[in-house]
């Protein structure tokens, strides 16, 4: 097959996606249409904000599709009318049957884990959170369930012990653009080689973040929330309640670092010194870098002390 009978849909919407897209655009594939989320209102003007990708495909000069419904017959018409014969996902939603099984050539997708573990919305996030010490990306083809079809390739990363989910993001955005690249190279030249992914009861899943799992829960070992904190940094977040004097409140907190230490404190105690804010949990301390109070900017705890004061039976819940 030659690099031009190769037609190529691209799915993606974050910007996790934009870096694979850009591999493909700039190896000189022939990206027939790149379909994306319907632009959403955003921020406090409610303005219609366009996804990453679309951003990247439009100033790359290629065919934008926004479907609201995959399902619909005309959107299914348009995506026949590419002619495509293989295409790529990565970070989309889940797709029907009558859109992953029409390329002559089939559609794989890119997942941030080592599969089969870690099938699911937050890959990334569950991994630090779990205390993981590597991962790695994935590329399969899709098939009727979540992240379940036959894998192509693998390639795995180290996890540092101070690696925030927004740095593995990144990486695992690189790494991952370059597998899809290798991927591609294999089915155009007719030579790709698929693992079945092996059953297990064990499976660790990367289960959809939300409000109630975001929080932190202080009776967690040190290790715990350290891991927790990190794996949501900087997005979502993972928040607390803070109690201060008569005053409850959210807060997110951001930047941490961990201090072994034995102490008799009340669990979750506040212990304010010279600028510096820590937080007593088991098995020692939460020393908090970056905080995020409400109707406030996420900022250093130095410049919180600026102009904020913590009473001395200040805690979080």
């Amino acid at each position: 097959m030659t690099r031009d009978a190769l037609r190529i849909v691209f799915m993606g919407t974050p910007d996790f996606a934009v870096a694979t897209l850009k591999e493909l655009v700039e190896a000189d594939y022939n990206v027939v249409g790149v379909i994306t989320a319907p632009d959403k209102p955003a921020g406090r003007g409610r303005k219609l904000q366009e996804s990453a990708v679309k951003k990247y495909a439009i100033s790359a000069g290629l065919n934008v599709l926004q479907p609201t419904n995959l399902k619909a017959d005309e959107f299914v018409n348009e995506l026949k009318a590419l002619e495509a014969n293989l295409q790529v996902v990565v970070a989309f939603r889940m797709l029907p049957e009558v859109v992953w099984n029409m390329p002559k050539y089939g559609t794989f997708n890119l997942h941030a884990s080592l599969l089969p573990d870690y099938r699911g919305a937050a890959p990334i996030h569950w991994a630090i959170i779990n205390g993981e010490t590597k991962t790695g990306v994935t590329t399969f083809f899709i098939d009727e369930k979540i992240d379940t079809g036959a894998m192509i390739l693998q390639k795995s990363i180290e996890i540092d012990s101070k690696e925030t989910v927004g740095s593995l993001h990144d990486k695992l955005m690189i790494i991952g653009s370059k597998l899809v690249l290798e991927t591609v190279r294999l089915i155009e030249k007719g030579e790709v080689e698929t693992t079945i992914q092996p059953k297990s009861e064990d499976l660790k899943t990367a289960y959809k973040l939300n409000k109630d799992n975001c929080k932190i829960d202080w009776s967690m070992s040190l290790e715990d929330i350290y891991n927790k904190i990190r794996g949501l940094n900087p997005f979502p977040s993972a928040w607390t309640y803070l109690q201060n004097g008569d005053e409850t409140m959210t807060a997110k907190i951001f930047g941490i670092e961990k201090e072994h230490a034995k102490h008799d404190l009340v669990i979750g105690s506040i212990v304010v010194h010279e600028k510096e804010m820590k937080i007593a949990v088991k098995n020692g301390y939460l020393h908090i870098k970056e905080i995020q109070l409400p109707g406030k900017r996420k900022m250093d705890v130095k410049s919180l002390m600026n102009g904020y004061h913590f009473e001395k039976n200040a805690k979080v819940l």
